[in-house]
């Protein structure tokens, strides 16, 4: 098998377009790599950030057939941003529907963050189809994570990320900070959308790696998506990631008999080792490998890890049904 590091530049998808799903909503996806090889399907964080073509770094294309998609309002997906209609239960559906759309009955899971989540609960609604899950930054979309996260969890590391962020928020309506940046966010003027996607979008990337200069922040506000990134990752924060409390964990031994690779920064201050390790501790054939950096992919120990467990995965022998 080759090695993942090996350097193959594919310029092009072999497949792309849109999908109608339900509601209005129409999905966009690419597919690279191989059409014959180990089916691979990629969840974005967020909610909302769409995916990117560095994303693809991870993967071997003479190896994997890669999906990527952009799930309900995120990226080039239409309407754009729109959180009509856009529950977790609507993005699994529209992951069948995509998967029935290319002919894939199974393949490998791998998402990172929200897309950690997505990835569970689908599993967990699907196992038959998920051959593998890799987890990066792992979320668990529960009460406990989400106040963390959007709550002042991340005060005692990151005070000045945290004043700036609810500095736009009256000190009547700081009881529900989130509530008062989406209704910004939804607001008729444009340029109050535009502030508060800007800010909340501004906050998470702020504390999203162990060192993090401003020029960076500005450059991934220029590359990700946060005009459906901010409302979208609020509107799923406001409704616990319409999943019940808990759901992930309670639900675990559904994906028991799955392989399993979880990989985690020691100092991931949007997502806390903590919730890693309670996973891990559900599914005792998972692997746990806990490195030094923050939450994103970008990190060099997280990206190093991520393809060799990618690799490792990959090397299971599964019944392909394309």
């Amino acid at each position: 098998m080759h090695g993942l590091r090996e350097t193959v530049k594919i310029k092009h998808a072999f497949d792309a377009g849109y999908l109608p799903v339900s509601d209005g909503h129409r999905i966009y996806y690419e597919q690279w790599g191989d059409p014959h090889g180990i089916p691979i399907l990629f969840f974005h964080g967020g909610p909302g950030a769409g995916f990117l073509k560095d994303d693809h770094q991870f993967f071997n294309p003479r190896l994997h057939r890669l999906l990527f998609f952009d799930q309900r309002g995120s990226g080039r997906s239409t309407p754009f941003a729109s959180i009509q209609n856009n529950t977790t239960s609507h993005l699994i559906a529209d992951i069948n529907k995509l998967l029935d759309h290319i002919n894939v009955r199974s393949c490998h899971l791998f998402g990172g963050s929200w897309g950690a989540t997505l990835a569970l609960a689908y599993a967990i609604q699907y196992p038959e189809k998920s051959l593998s899950i890799l987890l990066r930054g792992l979320f668990l979309g529960s009460h406990a994570s989400i106040q963390h996260y959007i709550g002042g969890g991340v005060v005692d590391h990151f005070p000045d990320a945290w004043e700036r962020f609810v500095r736009h928020v009256p000190i009547n309506e700081r009881h529900n900070i989130v509530g008062y940046y989406l209704k910004q966010m939804l607001s008729y003027e444009g340029a109050i959308r535009e502030k508060y996607a800007y800010e909340w979008a501004y906050y998470e990337f702020s504390i999203y790696k162990l060192k993090t200069k401003e020029k960076e922040i500005v450059e991934l506000l220029e590359e990700y998506s946060y005009k459906s990134l901010s409302p979208l990752e609020a509107h799923y924060m406001l409704n616990d990631c319409f999943l019940p409390d808990n759901y992930i964990l309670e639900n675990a031994s559904k994906i028991a008999h799955i392989p399993v690779s979880i990989v985690h920064g020691r100092y991931d201050f949007i997502c806390p080792p903590k919730y890693a390790f309670q996973l891990h501790e559900k599914l005792p054939e998972s692997r746990l490998h806990i490195v030094c950096a923050g939450h994103t992919s970008s990190e060099v120990a997280i990206k190093k890890k991520i393809q060799s467990e990618i690799n490792r995965l990959s090397n299971f022998t599964t019944e392909l049904a394309l």
